[in-house]
């Protein structure tokens, strides 16, 4: 996930996982089975799965074995595995950036890369606050509104301003919205002119530490290629840390908080700080080809019309712990989810050896997640059938290794009619949904399920990521410590793997298409 993370309360209800609450899909699920594909997959030998890599060699080869051994069919053609052209962009760490008379360091108090194929970038620029960086027309909102940026380097903040005003009338309140996400700040930068953004960023509202911008943002990166080279995105794509735009903002003569402040009120102007920023930004380009995988059983009715349950088998491969170079071999996420799909793909294809599906059901794992849902991204534009034809996109990224629970979490506050599969799935079970514990942190758009919603295609995240382990977030996500322990009872997994089963069972057969609720922005 580019992802941000569940943290909040943790006290959960007692809830014991037995016969009463399993489907037949969850009473066939060899949980065995799933405990040694994520083994394997979260092992020192897979390298933590960067793609490029030879982790994605090994990974890949391990998927498309299992898919074959279980009986799947290939997904694009006669092939398991669809390419996807990356472009491989290291940024030499070697740079600093100067606002003004200000010198920040690399790092610590900034992080800065591209998406542009070009080996260099020089800023030498005008800096312009300009609030939450966003323009939705649909919430009379202009942060833009009456500055030319264009060429100029921008600063914004995280979120957006119903988060800071926590008036749920205002956009959505705590809720964070699609404006509220970096990738959009980024986005709606580009639209503008401007040459350069940094964001600046504040725990709470990012829903991630420091450590996280840090990590990802002085590792290679990989991104989608057009036919212009990715010219028209915007030239830096930056974050800059809390205490440093502090310090920029007294340099511009300006109180950051008070900023911070006058931003997220109705009226507010972007304003020139009367500095200039100089970056200059190297990067080393290759390009190269990962892969997406994914098998299918073909429907008996309506083959045209797919069912999909994803999750994506990327990892952050090898990082820097403390001067020391470690395995990223996340265990969570997201080994976790992929051996979900390998499991329940066995099981759905036993069942359908006795009773066919009407429609096909596909299996996938996806590539580059971990850098902006890219192999999602490729996928939704490159669809193996019509759009119209994906009838459900169901993704799991980071599943509940431990005790079961009495409740389903709902991300997006309710977008489609996926939900209400959903619900009366789970009240089968005995569970309850239970709405997102960090709305703020805007999980429905960090995951490749928000790829195929942007297209249309009603789509949904299950997820329990850290959910029912406190120190997970905080110790382990994104770092050395995502690994496999014996440990884990796996009984959240089971019954997470029997609720979507069993909702993919019900759309394979029952001839419905899901819509999207009105007024959801991405829907159709």
């Amino acid at each position: 996930m580019l992802k941000s993370l569940l943290s909040g309360a943790f006290a959960l209800a007692t809830f014991t996982l037995n016969a009463n609450t399993l489907s037949p899909i969850g009473e066939s699920l060899n949980m065995e089975n799933y405990r040694q594909d994520v083994k394997t997959l979260a092992s020192d030998e897979f390298e933590g799965r960067a793609p490029l890599s030879e982790g994605e060699t090994k990974t890949i080869a391990y998927l498309i074995k299992q898919m074959k051994g279980m009986g799947l069919e290939p997904a694009f053609g006669h092939s398991y595995t669809q390419k996807v052209t990356l472009a491989k962009i290291t940024a030499d760490q070697n740079m600093s950036l100067k606002m003004g008379d200000l010198t920040l360091t690399n790092g610590t108090e900034f992080v800065a890369r591209t998406e542009q194929i070009t080996d260099q970038i020089l800023l030498d620029d005008d800096v312009v606050f300009a609030g939450y960086g966003i323009v939705a027309p649909e919430y009379n909102w202009n942060d833009y509104e009456g500055l030319d940026v264009k060429g100029k380097t921008v600063i914004v903040l995280v979120n957006d301003p119903g988060f800071a005003s926590q008036d749920k009338e205002f956009f959505t309140g705590n809720a964070m919205t699609y404006y509220g996400r970096w990738t959009y700040k980024y986005e709606e930068a580009a639209r503008q002119g401007a040459k350069a953004v940094f964001i600046v960023h504040e725990t709470m509202a990012a829903g991630y530490g420091w450590g996280v911008v840090q990590a990802g943002g002085t590792t290679t990166k990989f991104t989608l290629m057009d036919s212009n080279n990715n010219m028209s995105r915007v030239g830096v794509m930056g974050w800059m840390h809390l205490r440093a735009a502090e310090k920029v903002f007294k340099a511009a003569g300006m109180d950051y908080r008070e900023m911070k402040a006058a931003a997220g009120k109705r009226g507010f102007k972007p304003v020139d700080m009367q500095l200039d920023a100089q970056l200059t930004l190297k990067n080393a380009i290759e390009k190269a080809e990962s892969l997406n995988v994914a098998g299918i059983i073909p429907g008996s009715e309506t083959p045209d019309e797919w069912v999909a349950f994803h999750a994506h088998w990327d990892g952050l491969g090898k990082g820097l712990e403390n001067g020391k170079e470690v395995i990223l071999n996340g265990a969570i996420d997201n080994a976790t989810g992929v051996a979900g799909v390998l499991e329940l793909g066995r099981v759905m294809k036993a069942m359908s050896n006795k009773k066919p599906f009407k429609r096909t059901l596909m299996f996938g794992a996806f590539t580059a997640e971990e850098t902006g849902l890219i192999g999602a991204e490729h996928f939704a534009r490159n669809l193996p059938i019509p759009k119209d034809n994906l009838i459900a996109f169901l993704n799991t990224d980071g599943m509940n290794v431990n005790n079961s629970v009495d409740y389903v979490l709902r991300y997006g506050g309710g977008v489609s009619e996926l939900d209400d599969y959903v619900e009366k799935t789970a009240s089968k079970q005995g569970r309850h949904i239970k709405p997102d514990p960090r709305p703020q942190n805007g999980l429905f758009f960090r995951s490749d399920h928000f790829a195929l919603a942007k297209q249309g295609v009603p789509a949904v995240l299950f997820m329990s990521l850290g959910d029912t382990d406190a120190s997970f977030i905080a110790k382990r996500y994104h770092k050395s410590g995502d690994d496999y322990f014996e440990s884990w009872t796996l009984d959240g997994v089971k019954q997470d793997l029997d609720l979507i089963g069993q909702i993919m069972a019900e759309l394979a057969n029952n001839g419905d298409y899901p819509k999207y609720y009105d007024g959801v922005s991405f829907g159709n």
